[in-house]
């Protein structure tokens, strides 16, 4: 079964590392895809640099439309046959 964890991010450049590193650290996931939506405190460009390592895969919103916006994106353009939703805020 290949699992998909969908991290929506805004502005989560605190966080953005440590969650990813978290994530990959279960050694349980397909897939790690993060949506940012819109940030512009920089994870954008964490977000850019870790896609081009490989370590995980990005969409890129140009402007913010909300966490509902990300969820969908990230639903529409996940390959796993399970999503699992993570905050990049470290919240959940």
């Amino acid at each position: 079964m290949n699992v998909t964890v969908l991290i929506p991010a805004y502005n989560e450049i605190k966080t953005i590392r440590e969650i990813i590193q978290r994530v990959k650290e279960t050694g349980r996931t397909s897939e790690i895809l993060v949506v940012d939506d819109g940030s512009t405190d920089g994870t954008r460009e964490i977000l850019k640099e870790l896609t081009e390592h490989g370590e995980i895969r990005s969409i890129f919103h140009e402007k913010n439309g909300g966490k509902g916006a990300a969820l969908r994106t990230g639903i529409q353009n996940a390959t796993g046959d399970v999503i699992i939703i993570q905050d990049a805020d470290l919240e959940y």
